[in-house]
């Protein structure tokens, strides 16, 4: 009788259904867009989106040297802040 019940449980135990894999990118149901979603940028991509900013800023003013510093923390500050701020695109 212990026995039978010691299987019991065993084959209960066997019955639990195995996780599944968290859902990534290409699994996951494509959900309503929505103003807070935002891209993973990788440091690589940040840097390009931060040095084409700047570029357009020295070109604004000429390219007068003496500026590259100023410019490099404003276009920080401009992409950085487009991608936190809801509904803006950088």
């Amino acid at each position: 009788m212990a026995a039978r019940k010691d299987t019991e449980r065993r084959s209960a135990e066997r019955r639990v259904p195995p996780k599944t894999a968290p859902k990534t990118a290409s699994t996951a149901k494509p959900s309503a867009f929505n103003n807070t979603a935002r891209a993973d940028l990788s440091p690589d991509e940040l840097r390009k989106l931060i040095s084409e900013a700047a570029y357009y800023r020295a070109k604004q003013r000429g390219f007068a040297p003496g500026h590259e510093v100023e410019d490099w923390i404003q276009a920080e500050a401009e992409v950085i802040g487009g991608l936190n701020s809801p509904g803006r695109a950088v």
